[in-house]
């Protein structure tokens, strides 16, 4: 049965350390790939070695990633993610102003790194099976929630794709692959949506 995921409230020193774009990456890709070296990392993400291990040591220094030991590796250091995932709220931080940047500059790359995942899929589309062109969703619903209300809908979801998760870990699907989820719940601040677009 698969283990449940360990999860990680970013700290202060945390979240100024992971507000850079290789760190970012290489956190990502061992939570994503599993263990690596510093080499075997600089080769999949297309960066050089001595710049792949110095990041690596920052992370390791607030403790996001750990170095692994493995009998027989030699000089080859191994090193993994120290969770599976981690999150922020931005009150966390408050007093705070270099990880309120780094608040900043993390948002800003998820919805960079989503509008890259759709317009990457949106390009795969002509070559995908049917099944996967009809099974892949973009959706947007709007909903008049209070902030108590929107929290607890959230953690709803969150157990639904958690539940999901460990499905397909103890009993993949023949074409199983990964699958990105994205989920925000943003208040409007433009104004009243137009009647008849509360749903595509």
């Amino acid at each position: 049965m698969a283990d449940e995921l360990s999860h990680v409230h970013l700290t202060g020193a945390q979240i100024r350390a992971l507000a850079q774009p290789l760190r970012l990456r290489l956190l990502g890709q061992l939570r994503l790939a599993g263990p690596a070296t510093a080499t075997k990392l600089a080769a999949e993400l297309g960066t050089n070695t001595g710049a792949t291990s110095y990041h690596l040591r920052q992370l390791a220094e607030v403790g996001l990633v750990i170095e692994e030991e493995r009998p027989g590796s030699g000089r080859q250091r191994w090193w993994r993610a120290a969770h599976d995932m981690s999150g922020f709220r931005r009150s966390f931080y408050e007093g705070d102003p270099e990880a309120t940047a780094a608040v900043d500059w993390m948002e800003a790359q998820q919805v960079s790194r989503f509008a890259e995942l759709a317009q990457n899929w949106r390009q795969a589309l002509p070559e995908e099976s049917e099944v996967w062109q009809d099974t892949a969703e973009i959706s947007d619903y709007m909903v008049q929630l209070g902030s108590a209300q929107t929290t607890a809908m959230m953690r709803e979801i969150e157990e639904v794709i958690e539940r999901y998760r460990r499905d397909g870990l103890d009993d993949p699907a023949p074409d199983a692959r990964f699958v990105a989820v994205y989920v925000s719940a943003l208040p409007l601040v433009d104004g009243l949506i137009e009647a008849g677009e509360n749903e595509s």
